[in-house]
């Protein structure tokens, strides 16, 4: 394997427990043991997934995480234009917590002495943004997202996007009213380096999103550590399932948040650089349709 390669799992499957513990088997690595581990969902409303994050993935990665070796869980996260506290509510997070025993923070609630100021060289943020804390200082971050388009400026929202909650909601009109959207997604990714990624993307939505849209069976769990390339099979799969003009245009590495992301060095540079891992007949039926819409 070459040394700029990144691993990737591809699983075909309905079944939500076995696409968290095969994905998280096959790749073969542990950034969890001994650590304190902040875990990012997709919380942006309560809607059903892919809207919002299955409960049932979210349950099943806090047990794996558990066994796995982790220090302590924290879920830190915000949602929008909705309330975060009656999101949580709504997909019964607290009495989870209650019942894996872990925390949850509210991002919302947190004062802005528990953010610091980012200001990448070259960003097109205005004056930069927020982030916080608890992020920035993390020994360890996992993110778990859904597959789905979005029909505010987004095009897309797998992994990068999935980052856009970490920044305060008084940043958001900034963010959608600018031409540089995609790039600004990406730019937020800049700032901050996750673990372990893995994405529930049974259903997705390839059109409207992120709240509501057409729903269609993609019926795969992908996982890895490099949000470009989670990002562009993700896109794959989008185009694969049949998606918007969007995310349908160019080569997919040339999608703006992407080609961004790779300007950045948050990820690899194409896709000759993904070691696939798969577990089944199916799953690498699937894989050489997503190879077929990388490489297009």
């Amino acid at each position: 394997m070459k040394n700029n390669t990144t691993k990737v799992t591809i699983i075909w499957t309905t079944d939500r427990v076995y696409g968290v513990n095969k994905s998280l088997e096959l790749l073969g690595i542990n950034p969890i043991k001994g650590k304190n581990v902040i875990l990012k969902p997709n919380f942006n409303t309560a809607d059903p997934p892919p809207a919002s994050s299955s409960m049932e993935t979210i349950k099943e990665l806090i047990i794996k995480l558990k066994v796995m070796g982790a220090k302590s869980i924290t879920i830190a996260e915000r949602s929008g234009p909705v309330n975060t506290a009656e999101t949580f509510k709504k997909k019964g997070l607290y009495e989870l917590a209650k019942q894996l025993e872990f925390e949850i923070i509210d991002l919302t609630k947190l004062s802005k002495e528990n953010f610091v100021l980012k200001n990448p060289k070259g960003n097109h943020w205005k004056e930069g943004f927020l982030f916080p804390k608890i992020y920035d200082d993390a020994e360890c971050i996992v993110e778990t997202c859904c597959l789905k388009t979005h029909m505010y400026g987004g095009h897309f929202t797998i992994s990068l996007k999935n980052a856009v909650a970490l920044v305060p909601t008084k940043f958001m009109g900034e963010l959608h009213s600018s031409k540089y959207q995609r790039k600004m997604i990406a730019e937020i990714n800049s700032v901050y380096k996750v673990d372990l990624i893995i994405v529930d993307g049974l259903i997705a939505f390839v059109d409207r999103g992120p709240m509501e849209g057409t729903r269609k069976e993609a019926n795969v769990f992908i996982a890895g550590t490099d949000k470009v390339a989670i990002d562009a099979i993700g896109v794959a799969i989008l185009r694969i399932l049949g998606t918007t003009q969007e995310v349908s245009n160019g080569p997919v590495f040339e999608q703006e948040q992407i080609k961004r992301a790779i300007e950045l060095g948050i990820g690899i540079t194409s896709s000759e650089e993904i070691e696939f891992i798969t577990d089944s007949e199916e799953s690498n039926k699937l894989l050489e349709q997503i190879k077929e819409k990388l490489e297009e």
